[in-house]
């Protein structure tokens, strides 16, 4: 994913067009929170393209270039094996979670690819304890367009703590 984010001409064309494909995003997150609130964690890799690569980075580690990741896939075989570990081999006391994601920005594009940022919490509730934020910090993605319809080809989540609890159990 390119770091530089091209300036995008104020003309109306453009204007229009960065108000649908913000749109686009928006609608695929709502599903994307969706599925992961329900806990339909093997739905999880129907979001990525077949090379997708999801990253969830401490956001010192991504402010200095480094490249460790506390949870990373590359490909649909990873993807597919890191949902079948949750949501059958992982042992992990019942919880809820919520997905809130905002302020989505749409800060490339061309006829094939759409490169957006927007940040998000998760918030977590354990059945017998208060709900905590699980974590913050924000997405980067570029996705893939497919016809009208939107995939993952690489998402970064950029965390902003360096504090996390010992289980992530579903990604952010």
């Amino acid at each position: 994913m390119q770091n530089a984010e091209r300036i995008i001409s104020n003309s109306a064309p453009d204007r229009a067009r960065l108000r649908e494909l913000r749109w686009l995003v928006e609608e695929f997150h709502f599903e994307y929170a969706a599925v992961l609130d329900r806990c339909e964690i093997e739905r999880w890799p129907d979001f990525f393209t077949e090379d997708g690569v999801y990253r969830l980075v401490a956001r010192d580690n991504a402010d200095a270039g480094l490249p460790l990741s506390l949870m990373s896939c590359d490909g649909m075989g990873m993807l597919k094996d890191r949902a079948y570990a949750i949501a059958h081999t992982e042992m992990f006391a019942p919880r809820y979670i919520k997905h809130l994601i905002s302020n989505i920005r749409v800060t490339d594009y061309d006829a094939r690819t759409v490169t957006a940022s927007a940040n998000y919490i998760v918030l977590e509730t354990l059945i017998d304890e208060p709900t905590q934020i699980l974590q913050a910090g924000t997405y980067h993605d570029l996705f893939a367009m497919e016809g009208d319809k939107l995939l993952i080809k690489e998402r970064r989540c950029v965390y902003d703590t360096v504090l996390v609890p010992n289980c992530i159990v579903f990604p952010p």
